[in-house]
Protein backbone atom coordinates (compact mmCIF):
# COMPACT_ATOMS: atom_id res chain seq x y z
CA UNK A 1 0.00 0.00 0.00
CA UNK A 2 1.20 3.76 -0.81
CA UNK A 3 0.78 7.04 0.51
CA UNK A 4 -1.48 9.13 -1.23
CA UNK A 5 -1.47 11.95 1.24
CA UNK A 6 1.49 13.67 0.10
CA UNK A 7 -0.45 13.84 -3.43
CA UNK A 8 -3.89 14.69 -2.32
CA UNK A 9 -2.68 17.40 -0.06
CA UNK A 10 -0.64 19.49 -2.93
CA UNK A 11 -3.08 18.77 -5.56
CA UNK A 12 -5.40 20.49 -3.66
CA UNK A 13 -3.60 23.06 -2.40
CA UNK A 14 -1.80 23.75 -5.46
CA UNK A 15 -5.52 24.28 -7.19
CA UNK A 16 -6.38 26.55 -4.25
CA UNK A 17 -3.45 28.57 -3.94
CA UNK A 18 -3.05 29.23 -8.00
CA UNK A 19 -2.31 33.21 -7.79
CA UNK A 20 -5.94 34.74 -9.26
CA UNK A 21 -8.16 32.09 -9.18
CA UNK A 22 -10.04 32.36 -5.97
CA UNK A 23 -7.74 35.01 -4.49
CA UNK A 24 -4.67 36.85 -5.08
CA UNK A 25 -2.27 38.76 -2.64
CA UNK A 26 -1.07 41.28 -3.12
CA UNK A 27 -3.99 42.20 -5.67
CA UNK A 28 -3.19 44.69 -8.57
CA UNK A 29 -5.54 47.23 -6.70
CA UNK A 30 -6.45 46.19 -3.76
CA UNK A 31 -4.12 44.14 -0.49
CA UNK A 32 -6.38 41.15 -1.23
CA UNK A 33 -8.53 40.44 -4.98
CA UNK A 34 -11.05 37.60 -5.15
CA UNK A 35 -11.30 35.95 -8.80
CA UNK A 36 -9.55 38.11 -10.63
CA UNK A 37 -7.81 35.64 -13.25
CA UNK A 38 -4.68 37.72 -13.15
CA UNK A 39 -1.57 37.76 -11.91
CA UNK A 40 1.78 39.52 -11.22
CA UNK A 41 5.63 38.25 -9.77
CA UNK A 42 5.12 39.50 -6.46
CA UNK A 43 1.67 36.98 -6.23
CA UNK A 44 3.72 34.45 -7.70
CA UNK A 45 6.48 34.65 -5.03
CA UNK A 46 3.77 35.15 -2.26
CA UNK A 47 1.24 32.20 -2.86
CA UNK A 48 4.63 29.72 -3.32
CA UNK A 49 5.59 30.48 -0.08
CA UNK A 50 2.24 29.96 1.28
CA UNK A 51 1.88 26.57 -0.39
CA UNK A 52 5.80 25.40 0.65
CA UNK A 53 4.38 26.64 4.28
CA UNK A 54 0.58 24.66 4.15
CA UNK A 55 2.93 21.68 2.45
CA UNK A 56 4.81 21.64 5.57
CA UNK A 57 1.72 22.13 7.96
CA UNK A 58 0.30 19.25 6.36
CA UNK A 59 2.42 16.70 5.55
CA UNK A 60 5.23 16.89 8.46
CA UNK A 61 3.35 18.91 11.64
CA UNK A 62 -0.13 17.09 11.31
CA UNK A 63 1.14 14.11 9.50
CA UNK A 64 -1.52 13.32 6.64
CA UNK A 65 -1.71 9.83 5.41
CA UNK A 66 -4.28 8.26 2.81
CA UNK A 67 -3.32 4.80 2.12
CA UNK A 68 -5.29 3.30 -0.96
CA UNK A 69 -5.66 -0.11 -2.14
CA UNK A 70 -7.01 -3.53 -0.85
Amino acid sequence: MTDWGSVFVASVLFILLTPGMLFQIPGQHRYVEFGNFHTSGVSILVHSILYLAFMCIFLIAIGVHMYIGS
